[in-house]
């Protein structure tokens, strides 16, 4: 059942821009799936779903491609531990961190190996990373912050 309902929820991801674990929910039960919200958070953290950029300002959930699918758990939790918020300035992110981990998440960061980010510069709480292109730092930023939900 486990197995069925986790693709169903790929389908889903895959066909709508669901951004919330509500409206999944709401899909999976018009499919025929019993569940409780709490049952699909745990479908979310298993699948390793992220969240990303659609329709401007709105996020959507979605399945990790080719690399992402083998990012280090240790790498996530450094992410979603240590990041405090992350901005834009031309072709850099800005990523304010906890005080001591900027350079765990910059290798946190490298680890997943974008291929839109060039590299990453560590302070104490503060991180600079650098995008390949100015127009993709935005996308980059969405990108990230839909690692750490």
């Amino acid at each position: 059942m486990k197995t069925n309902r986790q693709r169903k929820i790929i389908e889903l991801i895959s066909n709508y821009n669901i951004d919330t674990q509500q409206e999944l929910a709401s899909r999976l039960v018009d499919a025929g799936f019993q569940v409780t919200q709490a049952t699909v958070s745990r479908d979310i953290r298993d699948l390793n779903l992220i969240k990303i950029p659609a329709d401007g300002s709105k996020q959507k959930y979605a399945v990790p491609t080719g690399n992402m699918s083998t990012i280090n758990s240790k790498y996530m939790r450094v992410l979603n531990d240590g990041i405090l918020s992350i901005d834009t300035a031309g072709n850099l992110l800005v990523i304010k961190t906890v005080s001591g981990m900027a350079m765990a998440v910059g290798a946190a960061i490298d680890a997943i190996n974008h291929e839109e980010i060039v590299g990453c510069i560590a302070g104490d709480d503060t991180l600079f990373c650098a995008i390949k292109h100015a127009d993709l730092s935005n996308e980059v930023k969405g990108y990230l912050e839909g690692l750490i939900g």
